[in-house]
């Protein structure tokens, strides 16, 4: 019932699609999910006293119910708007009918969270999980934005299959510093490189640390925060349009509000997240991240979400994809804009537009319309940060998939963001046995390397940090940056952040800490990398590497209790999306891209 329009039975025939209520009926509203005190009808009773106690009416108890996830944070300005984009939440439940209550869950802020937020990801996916069938509501409101909430409040909503619609906290505004356009997080990297190589002195960058973040929200390029609100979108999960508006905008409030009336529409009807997040709409969104020069992180956190639906990601196919399909988003750090420009440029439907003859367009979003009516309803205009089909900003996708002796299950780079003269490279490895090894020699002048080097780093993998840091952006050897060298192929079995660029390998599979092929590499072996073979080799020959792996002895990872014996005991690898095995369904027999 739209405009606030009320049905007083409208609960007795809406599924609920999660629990069994008294009499094994199912329910919905405050009916649902009771606690069990033996007697049902006193539970409810019970539950309506408290309820009644904040000064709800009958008649607001009886409406459909929203919940809204409150992901606000004091130690989170990714999600700084988070009071207001509530609010706006609340009025369009409400204008639809509805009755909005929000509730708290983890927040994991990106540069707060120890060891890494990768660490607390699936944490997050099991509080949202748990509090959305805890709780009685029809339909639920995910608020997040900062790197890894969005894809953990998908995982646990996809498994908790309840009616629910993502709304991401916006990116940033940009800034300036000295007459020079700047924005989070890729220029963060930019400036502290220019300040390792004495380019800016002290005064300078504690000047622009304090421009580089103009407002609260996401990182201000396409990181991983911009990244997974786009898939988010190209998945159908969250409104069209949405991905783009910036934090502190009337767009975003507008969004929000517009997030919470469609969330009352799909509790009635029942469309739960099976019925969006389908084989086709996992293979848009692949396409979506390789066009939009997505973030590295954006392929874990698919095939994650993907896997928690019984749908597997095969990334030979996804390189396959790769091939055709083009980088047509001029973003840092790939291109040269931000986020704010690519909302003025459309958002994400100039971008889909584009890539229409790639696209399922018959796949079905939270609207109620399919992807391809969402685009035509769109209007096309002239624009400069989208490229056309034809003339793109990079010939193929933003990510290759690689595989070869040094990484049997394959690793990835960021092609779109990389020096096109190491895609093609052969160097002498110089190698760090662990992030710490790596802080103790990075910097020592004494140490033996050259800008035709391979930088090697060990141990950063799901397992061996644990958590699979970010830190597979190895820093160029400071003697080296002070001779001008900018980049430096590296390579890790760990990540590295969605707004960083370089010609990085990453996600190497096994990792190192399992006894992968990248635990037995040793200073001066010769590595080698062919993007256009898609290969990845150590050059040692055989009879040595079983020598070596005879002597290989794996560092004991132990945990006596808690959260972090959980996660050593059930992380999976990066192929597989770094989840908890047991949050897997036990069969997935489905693959993307087909």
């Amino acid at each position: 019932m739209a405009n606030g329009s009320h049905d007083d039975n409208q609960h007795d025939n809406q599924p609920d699609n999660r629990n069994e209520g008294p009499d094994d009926e199912r329910q919905t509203g405050l009916n649902q999910g009771l606690v069990n005190y033996g007697d049902a009808g006193f539970s409810l009773f019970l539950r309506k006293a408290f309820i009644k106690g904040a000064g709800y009416s009958d008649d607001a108890l009886n409406r459909t119910i929203v919940g809204i996830v409150n992901t606000g944070s004091g130690y989170n300005p990714c999600h700084g708007n988070a009071p207001q984009l509530i609010e706006a939440v609340k009025r369009g439940v409400m204008l639809e009918g509805g009755l909005p209550i929000e509730f708290p869950t983890i927040s994991i802020a990106e540069s707060f969270s120890t060891p890494t937020s990768m660490y607390l990801r699936n944490l997050m996916s099991m509080d949202t999980e748990e509090m959305i069938r805890a709780q009685p509501m029809d339909s639920v409101v995910l608020i997040g934005g900062c790197d890894k909430t969005v894809p953990a409040q998908l995982m646990g909503a996809a498994s908790a299959n309840l009616p629910m619609l993502e709304l991401v906290t916006g990116a940033m505004l940009t800034s300036g510093h000295r007459g020079v356009r700047v924005g989070a997080c890729t220029d963060c990297r930019r400036y502290w490189g220019m300040y390792r190589g004495q380019e800016i002195d002290d005064q300078e960058i504690e000047e622009v640390n304090a421009k580089l973040v103009g407002s609260v929200g996401t990182c201000s390029v396409m990181g991983t925060a911009s990244t997974m609100a786009c898939i988010s979108e190209a998945l159908g999960i969250a409104l069209p349009g949405s991905a783009s508006p910036p934090a502190v905008t009337a767009d975003r409030m507008r969004v929000a509000e517009a997030t919470g009336r469609q969330a009352v529409i799909n509790a009635r009807a029942g469309v739960t997240p099976d019925k969006i997040l389908t084989e086709k709409a996992f293979e848009n969104a692949l396409r979506v991240l390789l066009a939009i020069g997505g973030s590295t992180n954006g392929i874990i956190h698919l095939t994650a979400i993907a896997g928690r639906m019984g749908i597997d990601i095969d990334l030979a196919a996804f390189d396959r994809m790769s091939r055709e399909t083009p980088v047509l988003v001029d973003l840092k750090p790939s291109g040269q804009h931000y986020m704010e420009d690519l909302h003025r440029a459309g958002g994400l439907p100039t971008v889909l537009r584009e890539l229409k003859p790639l696209l399922h367009l018959d796949a079905m979003t939270v609207t109620g319309r399919t992807l391809g009516e969402e685009i035509d309803a769109v209007p096309a205009f002239e624009q400069q940060v989208v490229h056309r089909f034809d003339s793109p900003l990079y010939h193929a996708g933003g990510i290759a998939f690689v595989r070869g002796n040094l990484a049997p299950d394959g690793a990835i780079i960021k092609q779109s963001a990389a020096d096109a003269r190491l895609m093609e490279h052969e160097g002498r490895a110089v190698v760090f046995e662990d992030a710490e090894d790596m802080a103790a020699r990075i910097d020592d002048p004494e140490l033996d390397v050259t800008g035709e080097d391979v930088l090697v780093l060990k141990r950063i993998g799901p397992v061996g940090a644990p958590g699979m840091p970010e830190a597979g952006y190895l820093p160029i050897p400071r003697k080296l940056a002070r001779q001008g060298v900018r980049d430096m192929l590296r390579i890790s079995d760990g990540r590295m952040s969605g707004t960083a660029a370089g010609s990085i390998v990453l996600h190497v599979t096994p990792e190192a800490a399992l006894g992968g092929p990248l635990a037995l590499v040793e200073n001066g072996d010769r590595i080698r990398l062919s993007v256009s073979e898609r290969r990845l080799e150590l050059l040692v020959d055989d009879e040595e590497l079983a020598r070596r792996r005879e002597g290989w002895r794996p560092v004991a990872l132990t945990a006596e209790r808690g959260y972090r014996k959980l996660f050593l005991e059930q992380i999976t690898q990066a192929d597989q999306g770094c989840d908890f095995t047991f949050l897997r369904p036990p069969n997935i027999q489905r693959r993307v891209p087909k």
